[in-house]
């Protein structure tokens, strides 16, 4: 097969939370290039409508199903699965991108900002991924790709809600990786360090605010400390997502791939 082709996944059916988001985003555009059956999902109506006009411009329409959902609801993931199913099939690709970050050290850190982050960033991910799993169980088939981070890697300062959350989803991941294998599923996390997002943007304001620099002042410093002299584009983790939801990574299994340019090894 030709990795990131017409065809390259051509007959799988996609779920992809947090598409309203710079990364999820990025990679429903990368993977209906790609030939999937989609179906996005976020919180963020306007985002989710500007994200539909896009991806009906580059594949067919009846290729696309845009739903808002809170996955932090139950009821409204039982919802999404039953009607992305009625329309597409079988998912036999998911991509959990949905999540918040924000950070504070350990002293300020309040147990509701705590609890949202975790419901969110783990919780529900671990709880719409069961049930598009038993489905995958069914068939014998499907991948999943959690985007977590470098933060799940490692610790910094001011960071241990988010940090203790994408920590949580690579253990997950691992888990589930060698749980699902027998039966030809493959469960894979990415990990990238600072993204050209909103939400990267919102973390590098944050930090040049607590250390009295300008925004501009804050990115530079950044990356300085990065060897390929840059933070990484939404399209750069995209690629690596789709990749893996190819067949031409059928013995990766239970990885977390780093995207650091070099800054974490």
């Amino acid at each position: 097969m030709t990795i990131f082709s017409s065809s390259a996944l051509e007959g799988k059916h996609v779920l992809i939370t947090g598409a309203t988001g710079g990364i999820g985003f990025e990679t429903a555009k990368v993977t209906a290039a790609m030939g999937a059956r989609l179906t996005v999902t976020g919180r963020n109506e306007s985002k989710l409508s500007e994200l539909a006009t896009e991806l009906s411009a580059m594949t067919d329409k009846q290729k696309i199903f845009v739903r808002a959902t809170d996955i932090t609801k139950e009821e409204d993931r039982a919802q999404l699965l039953e009607e992305a199913e009625a329309i597409h099939g079988n998912i036999t690709g998911l991509v959990n991108s949905a999540a918040i970050a924000g950070g504070t050290t350990v002293d300020e850190l309040k147990e509701e900002d705590l609890d949202r982050m975790m419901h969110l960033n783990l919780t529900s991910t671990i709880m719409l991924t069961k049930a598009v799993y038993k489905k995958m169980l069914e068939i014998k088939n499907g991948t999943i790709v959690n985007v977590s981070s470098l933060s799940g890697l490692r610790g910094t300062y001011g960071n241990a809600a988010y940090s203790s959350s994408k920590f949580a989803l690579i253990g997950f991941t691992q888990s589930l990786s060698v749980e699902a294998i027998p039966a030809n599923i493959r469960v894979n996390a990415v990990c990238p360090g600072y993204v050209d997002t909103k939400m990267g943007r919102d973390v590098i304001e944050r930090n040049a605010k607590q250390n009295g620099v300008s925004f501009e002042e804050q990115l530079a410093e950044i990356e300085k400390g990065i060897p390929s002299g840059r933070i990484t584009t939404p399209a750069e983790v995209a690629n690596t997502i789709a990749f893996l939801l190819t067949d031409a990574a059928p013995n990766i299994v239970g990885e977390s791939i780093k995207i650091s340019g070099g800054s974490v090894l």
